[in-house]
């Protein structure tokens, strides 16, 4: 079975890339950017998105998309009108590819969107489920959640298995972003004022993630769904910060400062989306992803969360 990864010198993309050759079921085209370092196995094919490219020939024999491209979310945004090049890259380019694919006669079409089309947070109210009403609030929300209903149009017009995978936020060794924030306090021996944080985030780990995408490529219940995925374990911030000292042997302080006085404190400085993240609750139920498709996270989560500190501390050395 011949598999097309989009994104394959990201962070999910090369992991995923790795994985599926590994298991060597898989024939697989690994779309870049740039020419990179991926396992030989793998055939590269570097080309843009954006670009002017014929698809159709390059998808002749390919049976499955995986598609992981895209613009992803920007804490510090720079660009002027943001929700244009969200709309371009996520939206239109995805168009594109998602309709050369039907043409040239993908069977499936796996499209990696984020929990956060289900919205921002899941402060006084349940679990994001599997038949949750989508409510994106930013420009990259939107993107994704627009790209999924174009998907959806394509694949009721031409036949395409389409999968959706919204998943948790995403950690492993070479994470990015925030969570790379939190690793480098913990690193510097910051004492952190997150000692007794009560909420609950959902988290899913690299290799957890691969191993379900893996899946979702040959399964046969899945084509036609939307799964929201995650570890399954939803743990505070103050036990992820706990976890992640573990695996890194650090002794940064964590100090027993009140949630809500943080909250106050980060409104008034102009960092309240960062305090949300932080402070506030998101999660998701995977239940009905789990029964399904009969997967279950292989790496616990506590686990993969120490696995990850002690990769981002021997970089260090």
């Amino acid at each position: 079975m011949k598999v097309l990864v989009t994104g394959a010198n990201g962070f999910i993309g090369r992991a995923l890339t790795e994985t599926l050759v590994s298991t060597g079921s898989f024939q697989v085209l690994a779309l870049v950017r740039r020419t990179t370092s991926l396992p030989d196995r793998a055939e590269q094919l570097v080309a843009d998105l954006l670009d002017d490219i014929d698809w159709v020939p390059l998808l002749a024999d390919v049976d499955v998309i995986v598609h992981l491209a895209g613009r992803a979310h920007v804490l510090n945004e720079t660009e002027n009108d943001p929700q244009l090049i969200y709309h371009r890259i996520n939206v239109e380019a995805t168009r594109k590819l998602a309709q050369c694919a039907a043409e040239s006669g993908v069977k499936r079409f796996i499209f990696v969107s984020t929990i956060k089309v289900n919205g921002e947070h899941t402060n006084g109210r349940a679990p994001f489920t599997n038949d949750d009403i989508a409510k994106p609030v930013d420009p990259y929300s939107a993107s994704k959640r627009e790209a999924e209903l174009v998907l959806q149009g394509i694949a009721r017009q031409d036949g395409m298995e389409l999968v959706i995978i919204r998943p948790s936020l995403v950690y492993g060794p070479g994470v990015k972003g925030n969570f790379a924030t939190m690793l480098a306090w913990l690193a510097r021996g910051i004492p952190l004022p997150l000692g007794a944080i009560n909420n609950r985030r959902s988290l899913l780990a690299l290799d957890n993630f691969c191993d379900f995408i893996s899946l979702c490529i040959t399964h046969p219940d899945v084509g036609g769904h939307t799964l929201l995925v995650s570890d399954g374990e939803d743990l505070s911030t103050t036990e992820l910060l706990r976890t992640l000292k573990e695996g890194m042997h650090a002794h940064t302080w964590l100090l027993p400062v009140p949630a809500r006085i943080l909250g106050v404190l980060a409104k008034l400085a102009g960092h309240k989306d960062r305090a949300d993240r932080l402070l506030g609750n998101l999660q998701i139920d995977p239940a009905d992803t789990f029964k399904l498709t009969g997967w279950r996270p292989s790496n616990p989560a506590r686990d993969a969360l120490r696995e990850t500190a002690a990769a981002y501390k021997s970089k260090l050395r």
